[in-house]
């Protein structure tokens, strides 16, 4: 059972192997990176430990806003548990914490861990001013009685993955190369709340998604989609924008999804979205008749994507 922690201080190991970083999304860089902390780890009998942190670096340092976080610190913790972690250390990321020196961090992770291995990717680099790189922890590690391990980046058409380039995806909508980026199909979990009622007016009901304002999410459109719920999955045509046909369109994007063959009411209900593959862009259409014709098109084509992807799924 994997152990989640708030704080470093509160922890006292006689010995670990460890590795830092963000890890928002949890993508198959991070996955890399993870197994081979855990296999070293069980090799040598000790603890594997991830020391990540919330708020992100850049959200406190530079003010990043809004929808940001690819996961949740509890989706996270998840993620890495079923990849054999057995500690993870959610730091809260401060002011005070991004003053401390590159060998004085060390000393923390020494004195509360003891640290006998450090796994890294090419680019990190911990500590005040990023001052502790590889070249520096290849410099100091001997003498602080820990073995520094750099683990190669994972590419995925040439490019090393990483959330910057997650995220810059979903803005652009293309949620098969978040997929592929992630290992796994993008997903947004949220509470169903009372919208404008719109898609029950035209005979297309949607569920209004409530989602954690902190949250990315892909970019304006229409999305072929699974919805899951507790007690079952259901095919689903999502759209994400500001209703542009009609005149009470929004500011703020707004997130609803139309599931198939479902029957019942949904309010209140906790919804996950997974998405499989963008179908179009949001647009303006003259009349709600010929927005109704485009989204019975969006749920004919949407039925082709889900059942072929789930006949892949099932074929390996």
């Amino acid at each position: 059972m994997m152990e989640h922690l708030r704080d470093l201080k509160s922890l006292h190991l006689d010995g670990s192997y460890v590795t830092i970083g963000s890890f928002d999304g949890v993508h198959l860089g991070h996955q890399s990176l993870i197994r081979h902390l855990v296999a070293a780890a069980r090799k040598a009998a000790l603890p594997s430990v991830v020391l990540t942190f919330y708020p992100h670096p850049s959200v406190v340092l530079r003010g990043r806003r809004p929808a940001f976080y690819i996961s949740t610190p509890k989706e996270k913790a998840a993620l890495l548990a079923d990849l054999g972690v057995d500690i993870v250390i959610t730091q809260t990321f401060d002011r005070h914490l991004s003053r401390v020196k590159a060998l004085e961090f060390l000393e923390l992770l020494r004195r509360h861990l003891g640290m006998r291995a450090l796994f890294a990717g090419e680019n990190f680099a911990l500590g005040h001013g990023r001052e502790g790189n590889v070249a520096f922890l290849k410099a100091h590690c001997e003498a602080l009685g820990f073995a520094l391990h750099v683990v190669e980046p994972v590419l995925a058409g040439g490019e090393v993955i990483s959330s910057t380039r997650v995220r810059e995806a979903l803005r652009a909508g293309d949620v098969a190369r978040v997929a592929r980026y992630l290992g796994r199909p993008f997903v947004i979990p949220g509470e169903v709340v009372a919208g404008s009622a719109r898609g029950k007016q035209i005979g297309i009901p949607t569920a209004n998604l409530k989602v954690w304002e902190e949250r990315a999410f892909p970019g304006s459109g229409v999305y072929a989609c699974f919805a899951r719920k507790e007690g079952g999955r259901w095919q689903a045509v999502t759209n994400i924008g500001v209703r542009p046909t009609f005149s009470d369109n929004q500011a703020q994007p707004v997130i609803e999804a139309h599931l198939l063959d479902f029957q019942g009411d949904l309010y209140g209900s906790h919804l996950e979205l997974v998405f499989i593959e963008r179908l179009r862009d949001e647009r303006r259409f003259p009349s709600p008749e010929a927005l109704i014709q485009q989204i019975q098109a969006d749920i004919k084509r949407a039925r082709e994507i889900l059942n072929e992807y789930v006949q892949r799924s099932e074929h390996g």
